[in-house]
């Protein structure tokens, strides 16, 4: 296994370890194991959903938004 470094917000690290608190997981390292291994076979591995780059949302989103603004 591999060790990488991740900048997340400090609600983000709170919220992960409410989840080791509460026992859920081990600890943080655990728990973003867990996010990630979902993450993948969400986005990689199933046929119930759609891969759409991160980028092509963000571009209908601004187009979306220029819609609605009046």
């Amino acid at each position: 296994m591999k060790t990488i470094s991740v900048n997340v917000p400090e609600s983000h690290l709170e919220s992960l370890e409410e989840l080791v608190k509460k026992g859920l997981y081990a600890n943080r390292s655990e728990a973003i194991r867990a996010a990630i291994r979902d993450l993948l076979k969400m986005e990689l591995h199933s046929d119930e959903f759609s891969f759409t780059p991160i980028k092509e949302k963000n571009e209908k989103y601004s187009k979306e938004q220029e819609i609605v603004t009046i």
